[in-house]
């Protein structure tokens, strides 16, 4: 018997990608972003939800991908991603986000080692959902190589007033 999963599907550059459902706790408009000083390049900056500080990641920025100006469409997923043995909240910008779909496990592939767009050790696998591939992120190894420690994470979102 297939094992599925289900994956959120999002948009980014005109791909599709997943995220384990298991990971996301919520979705939200794109909304105005307070800077940090010194950042690095891929962390956008903090928001506020319900008296929460959440960093917020540009995943383009992350990928290696083009900037492009937020739309309608942008949307902040806020995901408890594995770090530091923990798990971490933290939002990331994606230009759009299509649905929540089950994805046959047992199909989801490695990715292909013949170099591409995306750095491929940011990826679990490549799935399908009927003819179109859905490239699924490990969220863990995408944020491993964050300069940002997860306990500080923690005390910024405490310090920072939206």
């Amino acid at each position: 018997m297939a094992e599925t999963a289900q994956y959120l599907t999002l948009g980014l550059a005109g791909e599709t990608f997943g995220i384990s459902i298991r990971n996301v706790r919520e979705i939200l408009d794109m909304r105005p972003i307070s800077r940090l000083p010194h950042a690095p390049d891929f962390l956008l900056g903090m928001i506020d939800v319900r008296g929460s500080g959440y960093p917020i990641v540009d995943l383009r920025t992350k990928l290696n991908l083009p900037n492009v100006p937020a739309t309608e469409a942008t949307r902040i997923i806020i995901l408890d991603v594995p770090m530091n043995d923990g798990l971490v909240g933290v939002g990331f910008v994606a230009d759009c986000v299509f649905e929540v779909t089950d994805i046959d496990e047992g199909e989801i592939k490695p990715p292909p080692s013949v170099g591409g767009r995306w750095q491929s050790d940011y990826l679990a696998g490549i799935g399908r959902k009927g003819d179109k591939f859905v490239i699924i992120f490990d969220l863990g190894r995408l944020m491993a190589s964050a300069e940002m420690p997860a306990r500080g994470e923690a005390e910024l979102g405490t310090s920072v007033a939206a």
